[in-house]
């Protein structure tokens, strides 16, 4: 090359380059507006889909739902309602919770007016291995069989606790049970999906069903 000779330089984007270009740039942007949409459209989709349903009848499901775990773990005693002291004395108790919407993003933590979660709680005290261990094991097959998804179970070892953690619909409906061998103490509950309170009013505070109180809990 000569001194006179200019570097060669680039040659510039041709139309066809140029259009290649955009529309790769216009998919990206169509990409991003899809990603957004999806998740505006996710975030807020729960809410509206919850049922109109008396929290008297959820909490008969969560009910219902223990003592059919309860008649697998074969326990035939009876337990009155409410607790003496929590961890210890034998537990028979409803819980009301609110139910949040994520947002539009998915992002937020807000309650949502009118809408409420039921669960049931019971606890049995002197619940010896001879009953437990049989118990767990027998309910763990049992619901799996029926569809549940175990999420969580654990056969305890030199004394360490036991545990079965099942849910279904997306997890919209759960079960809990642990064994202390320690104590002998066996813990259950079950929470049924969100629902919105056919009795709600605006100015309503605390989620509905905290005034429920259930029956005599045993054996079906």
């Amino acid at each position: 090359m000569s001194s006179n000779d200019s570097p060669a330089r680039p040659p510039h984007p041709t139309g066809a380059g140029a259009l290649g270009c955009g529309c790769a740039v216009l998919v990206v942007l169509l990409g991003v507006l899809v990603l957004v949409f999806v998740q505006l459209t996710w975030g807020s989709a729960g809410a509206a889909d919850y049922p109109r349903v008396a929290p008297e009848e959820m909490a008969e499901r969560a009910f219902e739902r223990s003592q059919e775990a309860y008649d697998v773990l074969g326990f035939t005693r009876t337990v009155r309602p409410g607790v003496e002291k929590v961890g210890v004395s034998t537990e028979n108790t409803f819980d009301s919770g609110f139910c949040y919407d994520g947002g539009p993003l998915g992002l937020d933590d807000k309650t949502v007016d009118g809408a409420y979660t039921m669960s049931h709680d019971w606890a049995l005290d002197e619940v010896p291995a001879s009953q437990a261990v049989p118990g767990l094991r027998r309910l763990h097959q049992r619901l799996k069989d029926d569809g549940w998804e175990v999420t969580s179970y654990r056969e305890g070892t030199d004394g360490q606790d036991w545990s079965l953690f099942v849910q279904r619909d997306d997890g919209d409906e759960r079960m809990s049970f642990t064994w202390f061998p320690d104590r002998a103490y066996f813990l259950g509950g079950a929470s049924v999906p969100c629902a919105y309170d056919p009795a709600w009013e605006e100015g309503d505070v605390g989620p509905a069903g905290d005034d429920v109180r259930p029956p005599v809990f045993g054996p079906a």
